[in-house]
């Protein structure tokens, strides 16, 4: 396991250090107007949680919560989010990473601080003896014990890799499909915001092991579930069964875990998407986001917090399943 130290680290530093998004050219002001509901049937169409958000005297947004992975040969309807995508008039996107080649090399050279607890330490001295024995079960077959000196955030991402089907994933793909019509339609796209690589770099070797206990945690979860946890987690999704995919141990472990687990990179995050839908929103014809369904389906998320501010929204139920909604809420992990 050693050996994949390094690969694991990169892969999962490298996702948020995309390269920087092109604002394109506005579209020909002598266009005809969009045809608002014309394009929310056609986005619709393609099976994602979506909501539109509308109040009087100003523009239509479309939210679009994505999940970034599913099973092979999950299938859903991209084509139908492209059409709308043509049509809008701007879209944002999530923040992108922003890494330097000197934050890589950092990273690389402070690979053992991530990979490794403290000399001296060992998982059981980070988890109480009713999660360890649940790692023990989990790791049964390893060929060595050195895991347990591994971080426990490596091991939460191991543990999705090779427990809870995360290997034979494939990415759901909803932010490409957008991407691509808004490219082909030369409409203005944004990412809400910038994360610098240095942030990211920081956050990883700064970050005291016990950080990333929780992560741990809920990769557990999704672990003893097996391959079936990424599978019921996509499905849920095209269902439209958005409580389902909150409560999903897949999408908690992606929520409690770097970087959107950091108590500071996942504040901005956060806060970067509010303001962003919230200032969008107020703006003439029709935007469409593309934003993680956790930011705007959470209690006291980006979908809460327009619905306060007196915004018709209108789209799949949200709120978390209660007692008082007539089904028992799912426990935490």
């Amino acid at each position: 396991m050693k050996a994949r130290l390094a690969p694991i680290v990169l892969s999962a530093f490298l996702a948020m250090s995309v390269a920087p998004v092109s604002v394109l050219a506005a579209q020909d002001q002598a266009e005809a107007p969009t045809r608002l509901d014309e394009v929310v049937v056609s986005a619709r169409r393609a099976g994602a949680p979506m909501w539109t958000v509308r109040r009087d005297g100003e523009g239509v947004m479309i939210l679009v919560g994505a999940i970034e992975e599913a099973p092979r040969g999950f299938e859903w309807r991209p084509q139908a989010l492209e059409e709308a995508a043509a049509r809008a008039d701007r879209i944002l996107f999530p923040q992108r990473g922003r890494a330097s080649p000197a934050d890589v090399l950092r990273l690389m050279w402070r690979i053992r601080t991530i990979g490794w607890l403290p000399e001296g330490t060992t998982t059981a001295d980070y988890l109480t003896p009713e999660d360890q024995a649940r790692l023990e079960a989990l790791m049964t077959g390893e060929k060595t014990d050195q895991w347990r000196r591994y971080s426990l955030l490596l091991l939460a991402i191991d543990l999705f890799k090779n427990k809870a089907g995360e290997k034979d994933a494939r990415p759901v793909g909803a932010d490409d499909a957008v991407r691509r019509a808004a490219r082909k339609a030369r409409v203005p796209i944004r990412s809400i915001g910038v994360v610098r690589g240095a942030d990211l770099v920081e956050s990883l070797i700064s970050a005291p092991p016990e950080t990333h206990r929780e992560c741990l945690r809920a990769a557990l979860s999704a672990a003893e579930q097996g391959p079936d946890a990424l599978r019921l987690r996509a499905e849920a999704w095209r269902a439209l069964k958005v409580a389902e995919v909150l409560a999903s141990p897949v999408d908690r472990a992606v929520d409690r875990c770097w970087p959107w687990g950091d108590p500071q990179i996942g504040s901005q995050l956060r806060t970067e998407w509010t303001e962003a839908v919230t200032q969008a929103v107020s703006q003439p014809g029709l935007t469409l986001a593309v934003a993680p369904l956790r930011r705007l389906a959470e209690p006291g998320g980006v979908l809460d917090l327009l619905e306060a501010q007196g915004f018709e929204v209108d789209g799949p139920e949200w709120k978390p399943i209660t007692p008082e909604s007539g089904a028992p809420e799912t426990a935490s992990p």
